[in-house]
């Protein structure tokens, strides 16, 4: 039987350390933070004490693992509440995953497993606030704003919209900006009363010409210019 001293040390650990990984993911705004991932890492240790030491004085305690396994699967459903989808977009996932891993850091804990614990602790801190700077370069290269300007008329925006698929671009998001007053100058140029400007939020390949695709673009009927920032 562990003593009393050990497992308040292991609830604390484990405390501490979802604590920890919940701080980096409320610096981020996420849904879940400082208080939840606390809460599951306690929780996890706890069922792990539990089922290691709560059945030890039965004749046959039967397999240990049958209650911890359960917050493997159980900690789904914070895990989704965490996920949202807006269009194309997924934000949560990280999170999700942050969460389910505070699980078995909680049990690890819970069962003295501190080395293994401990150790999975750092690697998501660091990931967490490490990694994401290298995958927000590598996800900015790909990402890119097209700006087109033309004449308003029925159907323009699906003409773009099918030539941005047959070169396999992904839309995020499109933005309309509707120029209904009479005519403004901006950068020396005048604006007809009836120009909308489309900003088009994108995900390309690696392989895209945007030069091709320009002369493409501006063989739309309606089309007057085209800029990528």
């Amino acid at each position: 039987m562990t003593n009393n001293y050990e497992i308040i040390f292991r609830l604390i650990v484990s405390a501490i350390i979802g604590g920890v990984i919940g701080l980096e993911r409320e610096y981020e705004n996420r849904p879940a933070g400082l208080r939840t991932h606390m809460l599951v890492t306690t929780a996890s240790a706890l069922i792990m004490l539990i089922s290691v030491e709560g059945f030890a004085n039965l004749q046959n305690p039967g397999d240990p693992g049958r209650i911890a396994s359960q917050v493997v699967s159980g900690i789904g459903f914070l895990g989704a509440g965490t996920i949202l989808r807006t269009g194309y977009n997924v934000k949560g996932l990280t999170t999700a995953a942050s969460l389910w891993a505070c699980g078995g850091i909680g049990l690890a804990i819970g069962r003295g497993f501190y080395i293994g614990g401990i150790t999975t602790a750092v690697i998501i801190f660091l990931s967490l606030s490490q990694l994401n700077v290298v995958e927000h370069k590598l996800h900015n290269k790909n990402q890119k704003i097209l700006s087109v300007k033309c004449h308003e008329r029925p159907g323009l925006i699906g003409e773009i919209g099918t030539l941005l698929g047959q070169e396999d671009i992904l839309v995020k998001e499109i933005f309309i900006k509707n120029e209904s007053e009479e005519d403004l100058e901006e950068d020396g140029d005048f604006i007809h009363a009836n120009s909308i400007f489309i900003d088009f939020n994108l995900k390309i390949c690696n392989h895209f010409d945007n030069k091709i695709f320009d002369d493409l673009l501006l063989g739309i009927n309606g089309v007057e210019s085209v800029k990528w920032r």
